[in-house]
């Protein structure tokens, strides 16, 4: 049961609309959202992406949460602000949440939950990722396609550089699939929910973490060539055999077919390279 009426209730009562340059689809499917609550642990406190009209705020206060929503949308913080300003249990945080600082509210148990918009998916993970280690599970609707992506195994038509880098450090599980009837107005495409869970330990320690997601990056932009092709960028063919070796990767393999403990095995033999920055 939520503490906040359905989406086209709250757009008629504030005389709004969904913008559709920011692709606004608001989740109006009482099921699903009881899902996404009920996949986050009992009584952590939650960080909500993108809270929008509030719909999902009020399942997660509902259940028992305490909720600190991001929203940028002016029009939407208002609706959100008149509609749950008065709760203890409730903060907003009127702010763009691929930039938002999320170490300074997070801690190893507060979930960070939301509804990602399509065209910021990337780089809200890739945000969120840089606070993998002060934060608890995430749980998410992203595009169906996103999320095959994510739970895609090495050497699937669908394993990518996002598979690998959230990969080594979550541990991602399926909640639900989401159907595009389950939003207003539909989305073109449908969704999936996704638990991405801290792994007790990394898939591979790297010095450097952001050394690792460029090689990933770099790698992966070059998936359909050799393993040592692949990595011709990063240095001599004579570096990058040793990198292989030392990885126990057979360069002739493509990147695809690696995984994310055999990135970190090469990003650590290419961090000890001689001279190498």
């Amino acid at each position: 049961m939520s503490v906040i009426d359905p989406p086209g209730v709250l757009l008629r009562r504030h005389g709004l609309s969904p913008r559709k340059s920011w692709g606004q689809n608001f989740l109006h499917d009482p099921g699903v959202l009881a899902d996404i609550a009920g996949a986050v642990p009992a009584r952590a406190p939650v960080v909500e992406i993108g809270a929008g009209l509030g719909t999902l705020t009020g399942q997660l206060l509902a259940a028992g949460h305490r909720v600190t929503a991001i929203e940028r949308d002016r029009d939407l913080c208002a609706v959100l602000r008149e509609e749950l300003g008065s709760r203890a249990d409730f903060e907003l945080r009127e702010a763009d949440a691929v930039a938002f600082d999320y170490g300074a509210i997070a801690g190893p148990h507060t979930a960070v939950v939301g509804n990602l918009p399509y065209h910021l998916t990337g780089p809200l993970l890739f945000r969120l990722l840089e606070f993998h280690a002060v934060t608890g599970p995430w749980v998410v609707m992203v595009q169906r396609e996103v999320a095959d992506r994510l739970l895609a195994a090495a050497g699937s038509r669908r394993y990518g550089g996002t598979t690998v880098a959230l990969g080594r450090v979550r541990a991602p599980s399926l909640v639900r699939a989401v159907s595009r009837g389950s939003f207003l107005p539909p989305p073109r495409v449908d969704s999936a929910v996704l638990r991405l869970d801290p792994r007790p330990e990394p898939l591979g320690q790297v010095p450097d973490p952001a050394a690792f997601l460029d090689l990933v990056r770099r790698t992966f932009q070059r998936r359909r060539k050799t393993l040592q092709n692949a990595l011709s960028w990063a240095g001599t063919r004579e570096q990058v055999l040793s990198w292989c070796a030392a990885a126990g990767a057979d360069p002739r393999a493509r990147p695809e077919t690696l995984d994310a403990a055999t990135f970190a095995a090469l990003e650590r033999a290419r961090a000890g390279e001689p001279g190498r920055a």
